[in-house]
C-alpha cells in the first residue's frame, strides 16, 4: 500500500495545467477494476493507468462505461482511450488501434466443486449443461462459435452477473479470465465451494494477443506515447510492483 500511496501522491502533484486523458473502464472486473465503498474505481487497471499518466505527465480522468459501450464511446470521442483488459483481436482492430499488450492472461472454466470432472473440456463432454458468459466479450464469441451448437449459452451484462448466476445454479459453468476468476470470484465469499475446471482454454483466433490499451483509429501519437510509457514502467519496476500487489503468485504480463 505504501507504493500505491507514493504513486497517487506523484499523480496528484502533476500540474493542473497538464493534459487530461479520459480513460474508460467498465469497473466490474475485479481485481483488475471495481468500485470501492466510496464509489471510486480501484484495481490493477486503475494503478497501471495512473502510472502511465505519471510517466506521460498527464492527468487521468477515469470514466465508467458499460462493456458494450466502451468502443462506441471511444469512436464518438466521449473518451480518449480504453484501459479495461480488452483483448487485442482482429475484429476489434478493425474498429480501434491498440498499444502493445500490457497483460496476457488465459481463459478458464469455473464451476461448482465436483460437478465437472473433465481434464480436457469439449462441447460434447458438456452436453446437458449451461454455460454463462459476459456478452460481447471474446469469451462470448468463442462459445458462440465452438459450443452453442451443443449446449445453451447464457449471456450476462457483466462478469459479476455471470458468477452470481453460477452461484444461484442458473448456469453450470462460467468461462472467464483465469486471473480475474481466481481473485475476483474463487477468493471471494461468493466463490466458496467453486473451482477452476479443465485446462486453460487456448484459442488465439478468439482471445487475441493479450490485453491492450485501445485508442481511436489513426491516433498514432497517443498510441506511441502510451507504448513508450508502458516500456518505461516495465523497465523501471513500477509495473512489477503494481502486479505483485494484486497478483503475488501470478504474472499477468
Amino acid at each position: 500500500m505504501r507504493f500505491v500511496s507514493l504513486l497517487l501522491a506523484m499523480f496528484m502533484a502533476i500540474s493542473a495545467q497538464a493534459e487530461t486523458l479520459r480513460i474508460a473502464m467498465e469497473g466490474q472486473f475485479p481485481p483488475f477494476e471495481e468500485i470501492d465503498q466510496n464509489g471510486r474505481l480501484k484495481g490493477f487497471n486503475v494503478d497501471i493507468a495512473n502510472a502511465l499518466c505519471v510517466q506521460m505527465q498527464a492527468r487521468c480522468e477515469l470514466q465508467r462505461f458499460a462493456w458494450d459501450d466502451l468502443i462506441p464511446a471511444l469512436q464518438e470521442q466521449r473518451t480518449d482511450l480504453i484501459l479495461a483488459s480488452m483483448s487485442i483481436t482482429e475484429e476489434r482492430q478493425a474498429l480501434v488501434d491498440f498499444t502493445h499488450h500490457y497483460a496476457h492472461t488465459p481463459a478458464f472454466f469455473f464451476a461448482r466443486e465436483d460437478t465437472v470432472n473433465e481434464v480436457i473440456i469439449t462441447p460434447r463432454r458438456l452436453i446437458g449443461k449451461r454455460i454463462g458468459v459476459q456478452r460481447e466479450t471474446t469469451y462470448d464469441r468463442f462459445l458462440t462459435a465452438r459450443y452453442e451448437a451443443f449446449l445453451p449459452i447464457v449471456r450476462f451484462a457483466s462478469a459479476a452477473e455471470t458468477y452470481q448466476a453460477l452461484q444461484r445454479g442458473e448456469v453450470d459453468l462460467v468461462l472467464d479470465d483465469a486471473v480475474s476468476g481466481y481473485f475476483g470470484f474463487l477468493q471471494s465469499e461468493l466463490g466458496q465451494g467453486f473451482e477452476r475446471v479443465g485446462n486453460a482454454v487456448k484459442a488465439p483466433k478468439f482471445f487475441g494477443k493479450g490485453q491492450g490499451i485501445a485508442v481511436r483509429k489513426g491516433d498514432d501519437a497517443l498510441r506511441t506515447r502510451l507504448d513508450q510509457a508502458l516500456a518505461v514502467i516495465l523497465e523501471n519496476g513500477v509495473y512489477r510492483r503494481i502486479e505483485r500487489q494484486y497478483f503475488p503468485r501470478f504474472s499477468v504480463y
